[in-house]
């Protein structure tokens, strides 16, 4: 198994480690930072779950599971979580999600995450098409997205099921050709 490790100006990605439990339990356990999510906050050890399934899915043959630890690089400590799975039938495209801290919204770190979850998927992956839906009200996932450089294909309707109910999700998508880093 080959670890990630993605450097960005301000920020980095490495695989999650055992030790990523509390800091990710920071986000997966917020309100807030889970409110435009299909799923409850998440208690320590369901997130303790996740990161042992992550681990697993670190080492499977061919890896199409990428969950990594969001690392600001002046001080070096997690500060949110993004995961790239790629599709098994088309091995080429890839669905991105992402979720920081509470205490970086606002600073352009969604932006700069997006871009790097790109540069990872096209540069280190050899990807074509890369993807993410979000809920409709989540206006800040929308404009990293497209600053970021990727481009809204469109709604799918009743998308999710959500503990508020159905849920329509905004897809949007970059492809490699298109894409340059920015």
């Amino acid at each position: 198994m080959r670890g990630v490790v993605c450097e960005g100006e301000r920020l980095g990605l490495r695989d999650v480690t055992e030790a990523d439990v509390a800091a990710l339990h920071a986000v997966y356990g917020d309100p807030a930072a889970t409110q435009h999510a299909p799923f409850e906050p998440r208690s320590r050890q369901e997130v303790a779950r996740l990161v042992e399934e992550a681990m697993e899915a670190a080492a499977a043959e061919p890896r199409r599971l990428y969950v990594l630890a969001v690392i600001d690089a002046a001080r070096r400590d997690v500060i949110g979580v993004a995961r790239l799975r790629i599709e098994p039938d088309l091995p080429h495209s890839a669905e991105i999600g992402f979720g920081l801290h509470r205490d970086q919204w606002g600073r352009g770190i969604g932006t700069d995450l997006v871009r790097l979850l790109l540069s990872f998927g096209f540069k280190q992956l050899g990807l074509h098409r890369i993807w993410g839906a979000r809920s409709p009200a989540n206006l800040p996932a929308q404009l990293a997205m497209l600053t970021a450089g990727m481009v809204e294909e469109g709604r799918i309707r009743h998308h999710l099921h959500t503990p508020h109910g159905w849920r329509d999700s905004i897809v949007h998508s970059a492809l490699e050709d298109e894409w340059t880093e920015r």
